[in-house]
């Protein structure tokens, strides 16, 4: 298997899921995982909205360095597709929002249009960037190319 076909492998992931599981630190180092429905902007960006004081977004606040898996979790056990990510999280800049709220949106299409004036203050929501650093792709213990016997993460878009 090529670099090629791990790398899209990788891409038809972040395709098929909603939700991304991001994970961050308070300032005590203690973890945190949560479930956010994310748009991607190609393989490096992932946008979200949250409330400013939902506790992964004060991590966020605290400590903006974040890390993602995205996967299907309906899927039979020995048969995952996944994608891990490590990644610098932030609010999105004002004078990127209009562009970015946009993004967000257009991917969902049973999800309403956000207007800017909705994610920023004072109101109750924010849209949250993360962009990736470093990216691998899960490699199943079974897969006739890369396979071990045990699964294993390989890196995609180096």
């Amino acid at each position: 298997m090529s670099q090629e076909t791990l790398d899209r492998r990788a891409a038809a992931v972040i395709e098929a899921n909603k939700y991304m599981t991001l994970g961050t630190v308070d300032a005590d180092g203690l973890p945190w995982v949560t479930p956010v429905y994310f748009t991607p902007d190609g393989r490096d960006d992932f946008y979200w909205a949250s409330s400013p004081d939902a506790l992964h977004s004060l991590n966020i606040a605290a400590a903006p360095d974040v890390t993602i898996a995205i996967f299907d979790s309906s899927v039979r056990i020995g048969g995952a597709s996944a994608v891990y990510f490590r990644a610098r999280a932030e609010l999105v800049p004002d004078d990127e929002l209009d562009h970015c709220a946009a993004l967000y949106t257009s991917r969902y299409p049973e999800l309403r249009a956000y207007g800017v004036e909705e994610l920023r203050p004072p109101a109750d929501l924010r849209l949250y960037r993360a962009r990736a650093t470093t990216h691998w792709l899960l490699v199943r213990g079974g897969d006739p190319d890369y396979g071990t016997g045990i699964d294993s993460r390989r890196p995609v878009w180096l």
